[in-house]
């Protein structure tokens, strides 16, 4: 049974709050006084948000109520991506300044500074328990650290892409990868092996199906495209938005019902995944690139960001009680 048609039943049988659609209800908009945000990011119960600046810091934000409650200095140069871990008591983060930063979130100290990379670190994620950290670079190397040891050096490197990695994902036994030179690789950790699918074009950002089937690829040629994970197999494109300059996130919603990407033209475009048909168009206005998504993981929600600020999103009105 293919991919698509397993996503197709998953699709038709999914209850009627998951397929209801976005109507792009602006709920707050946030002016992030840290220069021009980098990236926003949902921790992982969707309670807070972190962005990232190009002053140097990583702000945490309770975005329901605008309201600033921590912020973290140490990086050398822009911070580029960050994430909470899985219990929301840690950060890591990375930038400009190639270096890997573990942060202690209620003291907003510094705890570990990994350096190794030889160039700006573009990405950088937590594995399922957080006592990994794993991050990709324009020096082309994809670098493993261990957040538990106090050691500077990474336990594993991974040089396979030749170019810029762009984009990382992790699951429980999995590394994916997305990078410049158009190829996605994912690492299968359980079998020590290296599975890598050409895309032609130079690759921004990549994202697991949260069924573990599919992989969704953002490329430079202004396509998203949704692969088979085991076949390499393409089940659906998605086009309407522009990217062909610009590093811009891609994701799937909660659901799994919805590829949400941003776009050059201070625009966020939702699709139906299964259909490929453009559902929404969230624009932002007087911003010229929509650069950063971050879904709610359980609510039909978006944090997005752009220029110096960042937006949340909600499908209806009503949501702002929730909160």
């Amino acid at each position: 049974m293919s991919c698509l048609f397993l996503l197709l039943i998953n699709y038709l049988n999914l209850n009627s709050m998951a397929t209801k659609s976005y109507v792009g209800h602006l709920s707050k908009e946030i002016a992030c006084k840290q220069g021009a945000v980098r990236a926003v990011r949902f921790n992982v119960e969707g309670e807070y948000c972190l962005t990232c600046g190009s002053d140097k810091s990583v702000k945490l934000w309770n975005p329901y109520r605008g309201a600033l409650l921590k912020t973290y200095s140490g990086h050398g140069y822009e911070v580029l991506d960050a994430q909470s871990s899985c219990d929301s008591s840690h950060i890591v983060s990375c930038g400009m300044d190639k270096t890997i930063i573990l942060w202690d979130v209620s003291t907003g100290q510094s705890l570990r500074k990994y350096r190794g990379h030889l160039g700006t670190v573009n990405c950088v994620k937590f594995n399922e328990d957080s006592s990994v950290a794993i991050s990709g670079s324009v020096d082309t190397s994809v670098r493993c650290w261990d957040c538990r040891s106090k050691k500077p050096e990474a336990f594993q490197i991974m040089q396979e892409a030749k170019d810029s990695v762009s984009s990382v994902q992790v699951t429980d036994h999995e590394i994916l990868t997305g990078s410049l030179d158009g190829q996605i690789r994912r690492y299968d950790i359980r079998n020590g092996q290296l599975i890598a699918d050409e895309m032609a074009q130079p690759i921004t950002s990549v994202w697991f199906t949260r069924d573990g089937q599919g992989l969704l690829v953002s490329c430079l040629d202004s396509t998203l495209r949704l692969i088979d994970k085991d076949t390499g197999e393409l089940l659906q494109e998605y086009t309407g938005h522009i990217n062909t300059e610009y590093k811009i996130d891609c994701c799937l919603d909660h659901t799994d019902n919805h590829v949400i990407s941003g776009s050059e033209d201070g625009t966020v475009y939702i699709w139906s995944l299964v259909e490929g048909q453009l559902i929404a168009r969230l624009e932002h206005v007087g911003s010229k690139v929509v650069h950063s998504v971050s879904p709610h993981p359980s609510q039909a929600w978006i944090l997005t960001a752009a220029q110096n600020s960042i937006y949340l999103w909600k499908d209806a009105p009503e949501d702002e009680n929730l909160f």
